[in-house]
């Protein structure tokens, strides 16, 4: 089966085992952490071990962060130390099984520091890998919902709802629907092509609102919001009111 033809979630997982492989084969070469004194077969061992096994671990607890926190930093803090835990007793664990020494908690969580520091460089670099991968341009489509294209990024059950407002964090985009918000990874860049034939504006160098979302536009003082039938208030920059004033909101 071509890769292509597995599900996202897989090809996803796929990519960050290799990605965990290829850190632990450099940590295998370097030695950190007193490894140097152990052979190189032995080193790739125990470094797949703590590196796949442990990368697994900090997978598994940075994917329901994903959903809820967007700040680059904040998460990948939240992640390294939710994870350091785990991956000590792994590390742990690993230590006795190469060294037969006797087995304790004093032992076991003698690694704490040593983790922390490897768990927040390996999940740093994962949000970078991910951060810079480019989605696949999508097919053309055919005429018809102009927002085809920009839906498919969305989970199914947020596919069909009524898009509102499209919101930049960091490397991700907040959308906001009438079935509610989601997460997503994408530049906004892409999302603007996307959304060019759709009825809507840029307001602001970080947001995108559909024409038939907004309420009403305010500027006061030099800076601009526009109240969306949602409730959200999305402000609006100079920079981006000739379009939403030409079509006669203010």
């Amino acid at each position: 089966m071509p890769l292509t033809a597995l599900p996202p979630w897989t090809r996803r997982l796929a990519a960050d085992v290799a990605l965990y492989v290829a850190v632990g084969v450099v940590m295998a070469f370097l030695g950190p952490f007193g490894s140097s004194e152990r052979p190189l077969p032995e080193r790739f061992v125990y470094w797949f071990i703590c590196m796949v096994g442990g990368g697994l671990i900090g997978t598994a607890i940075d994917e329901p962060l994903r959903r809820r926190v967007s700040h680059f930093w904040l998460r990948v803090g939240l992640a390294s130390v939710l994870m350091t835990p785990f991956v000590t007793v792994l590390v742990g664990l690993t230590n006795h099984m190469f060294s037969n020494g006797r087995l304790g908690p004093e032992n076991i969580a003698q690694p704490w520091f040593q983790v922390l520091v490897v768990s927040f460089a390996t999940m740093t670099f994962r949000q970078l890998a991910w951060a810079h991968t480019v989605t696949p341009e999508a097919p053309p489509e055919a005429p018809g919902d102009p927002l085809a294209a920009f839906r498919r990024r969305l989970s199914a059950k947020r596919r069909e709802a009524v898009l509102i407002a499209v919101e930049a964090e960091d490397h991700y985009l907040r959308v906001h629907t009438d079935a509610g918000e989601e997460l997503i990874t994408a530049r906004f860049g892409d999302a603007l092509a996307e959304l060019a034939l759709a009825r809507g504006f840029r307001t602001h160098r970080s947001w995108w609102v559909a024409a038939d979302a907004i309420d009403e536009v305010r500027w006061l003082r030099g800076r601009g919001e526009a109240r969306l039938k949602s409730g959200l208030v999305v402000p609006v920059s100079r920079s981006n009111a000739a379009a939403l004033k030409a079509a006669g909101w203010f």
